[in-house]
Order: C-alpha cells, then sequence, then structure tokens
C-alpha cells in the first residue's frame, strides 16, 4: 500500500508539498503492546496507519484507562501531533493494539503545510470533530450506559474485530478498555456466564449465544 493512497487530500495539495511530505514521512513498526504516544514525550508527529490497530485512551489521577477510540488501517491519528493544535489541551496516549506499521509526518512540517493549504486545513477539522464526537459517545456511554450493556457491546465488537466468537482477552483488559475496576468486570462476566451468553477461561472468553449478547448490548 502507498502513502499517497491512504492520504485523503493528496491530490490537492500542490506538487511542491507532496515531494516534501513524500521526502520527510518516516515509516515505523510497533509491537503489539507499545505506547507510541502519551503527551509526555514530546510531539510524536501525524499518524497514518497502513496496518494494524492502534488504541487511543486517557488515564485517570489513579491510573484508570479508558479507550477513547480506535484506528485500524489508512485512519488517521491527529491527536499525536496536538502541539500544533494550540488551542488543543487534550491528554491521550496512543497504543499499538496489534503489531502496526505507521506513516509518521514531522509535526513542524503538516502544521506549515495546513497553514498553506485550505484542503488540509479542512480536513484537519473534519478529524477534530470527528474526534470531539467520538469524545461525547464515550462520555454519554459512560454516564447513562449500564456497564453490564457496555461489557456486551465490548464483546460483540471484538468479535467482529477478531472475526471469531473466542476472543483472547482479559478482564485486566477489558477494564481497561472501559475505566472500571477488574473486579467489577468479572462480577459481570460471571453473571453472563451464569445465564449461558459467555464462557470464561483463563486467558479468553468465548461467546456462547450471540443473540442475547446482542440484545443485552444494544437494550
Amino acid at each position: 500500500m502507498e502513502f499517497t493512497e491512504c492520504f485523503p487530500v493528496w491530490n490537492q495539495l500542490t506538487q511542491p508539498q507532496q515531494q516534501e511530505i513524500l521526502r520527510c514521512v518516516a515509516t515505523r513498526e510497533f509491537k503489539k503492546g507499545t505506547v507510541i504516544y502519551d503527551g509526555t514525550t514530546g510531539c510524536t508527529g501525524f499518524i497514518v496507519v497502513e496496518s494494524g490497530q492502534l488504541r487511543a485512551f486517557i488515564t485517570s489521577e489513579d491510573g484508570r484507562e479508558v479507550s477513547v477510540y480506535r484506528l485500524f488501517e489508512r485512519d488517521i491519528c491527529l491527536l499525536s501531533a496536538s502541539c500544533i493544535l494550540n488551542s488543543i489541551q487534550f491528554d491521550i496516549s496512543i497504543e499499538a493494539e496489534r503489531d502496526c506499521r505507521v506513516w509518521i509526518i514531522p509535526p513542524e512540517l503538516f502544521q506549515r503545510i495546513m497553514r498553506e493549504s485550505a484542503p488540509l486545513a479542512n480536513y484537519t477539522n473534519e478529524i477534530m470533530q470527528q474526534r470531539l464526537s467520538d469524545v461525547m459517545w464515550l462520555i454519554e456511554q459512560i454516564l447513562w450506559k449500564r456497564l453490564d450493556k457496555r461489557i456486551a457491546a465490548f464483546l460483540i465488537e471484538e468479535s467482529t474485530l477478531e472475526e471469531s466468537l473466542k476472543l483472547t482477552t482479559t478482564h485486566e483488559q477489558i477494564a481497561r478498555h472501559l475505566g472500571t475496576a477488574r473486579e467489577v468486570v468479572t462480577r459481570m462476566l460471571r453473571s453472563f456466564q451464569s445465564e449461558g451468553m459467555v464462557k470464561v477461561s483463563r486467558g479468553s472468553i468465548e461467546i456462547t449465544d450471540e443473540k442475547r449478547l446482542a440484545a443485552l448490548a444494544e437494550g
């Protein structure tokens, strides 16, 4: 896959702008579990995902995590270059959920071309609006949706991503995604198991009644 195929406004940039990006863009590979950006190591840059899966998450003062959104092939991560957006004060971390390969545009270059290019500036605003929607959706889920429904929705989502009813995940990983305690997740999964919706074993969870679990998630 070529970088130019994944950059939505590529054809709207000038040839000198395109050449400069191609000259400066870097390719990086990260192993599963690597924290690519945590807001304390400077400005990483504008990330374009070539392959793999990333997770953007925030961390509370007591160390509890909650996932904000995920990034997949061809997705764009702007908040890893939040230093170029003066009005954004958002402490977020980016982690490789799977082995991944990404392109990174240096933040200074991206900022300069964004000032020169109306299409790139407009596209950047679109990304920020989408991420704001993601954050608002997350807040609504946390405030108004029962945790059993959130866990059920997470399991259904994981099943879709892994294309399997048997999920390789732990109670701790689910808790990190949803911003809750591992013990709470364990209690919920035991309840799901007693009702015949899942089968819990060490390091994995098997969905045994997908329809009922999906109905709980949507209910």
